[in-house]
């Protein structure tokens, strides 16, 4: 059964949070604001924070600096998954990847059902690793940022969390690299 494991020592992660939007401000962003305070609230460090518009290439070259960057452990989009023209996060998600996490979409739409019914069909969340960084893409209302934080990323950010979290194996994302 899942648990926290009390004797280890809480690890703070550094996450980046990226609206992709265009139309919001910093001040009416919601659901990044969300994200923000439940990861700090739960004692991760806040990274950066950026909006960007609805632009494929704008949104991936963003994921690649974050990416590039040793200060972020972990990015976090809000936005653009849908079904409509304009939302093209899924796709610069997927340009970034060197890995998808098949299963987050999966566990995400399981919890969104609960939540929304059948309409969680609608949501194409995912989640991926790139040059040793998680890149999680959660549609862009605050509900869904609330449940894809409160119900997984919560605990897989969580290096206590048993009996497996994603911080326990930061070290391993990029082995391949080191290889000969």
């Amino acid at each position: 059964m899942p648990r926290i494991d009390e004797s280890k020592e809480f690890i703070p992660v550094r996450i980046a949070i990226l609206t992709v939007s265009d139309t919001r401000s910093l001040a009416e962003d919601r659901s990044g604001q969300t994200l923000v305070d439940r990861l700090t609230e739960a004692g991760h460090i806040l990274a950066d924070r950026q909006i960007v518009r609805d632009e494929r290439a704008d949104i991936a070259a963003q994921l690649r600096a974050w990416v590039a960057d040793p200060q972020v452990d972990v990015v976090i989009s809000t936005g653009g998954t849908g079904l409509t023209g304009r939302d093209v996060t899924v796709e610069a998600h997927r340009d970034v990847y060197e890995k998808e996490i098949d299963a987050f979409g999966t566990v995400f739409t399981m919890i969104s059902m609960q939540k929304i019914g059948t309409s969680a069909v609608q949501s194409r969340a995912t989640g991926g690793v790139a040059g040793g960084t998680y890149l999680f893409a959660l549609p862009g209302s605050t509900g869904a940022c609330k449940d894809a934080w409160d119900e997984i990323l919560r605990w897989q950010l969580d290096y206590r969390h048993l009996p497996c979290n994603f911080v326990e194996i930061f070290p391993r994302l990029d082995e391949h690299k080191r290889r000969k």
